[in-house]
């Protein structure tokens, strides 16, 4: 799986690094560790990059859910 974050031309350098970990699910205080930033100032880079207005597409390839049919699905004809 793969994340694409449109709109990241808006956002800080900063904000890019805390919009990409957030979104892939990493918790604040981790992401303020790794960055060695206080956890209020990840929480702060968040709402702002989140004011500007970006968009997370996931992109997964294939049919990990399960969700699109099989080829041994038949599909109902038309009458």
């Amino acid at each position: 799986m793969q994340i694409e974050i449109r709109g990241m031309e808006k956002l800080s350098f900063r904000e890019r690094q805390v919009v990409a970990l957030k979104e892939t699910g990493v918790t604040s205080e981790v992401i303020a560790k790794r960055l060695g930033l206080a956890p209020a100032t990840v929480a702060t880079l968040y709402n702002r990059a989140k004011t500007k207005g970006y968009q997370v597409v996931l992109i997964i390839a294939g049919d990990p859910l399960g969700i699109m049919g099989g080829e041994d699905e038949t599909e109902e004809e038309e009458i």
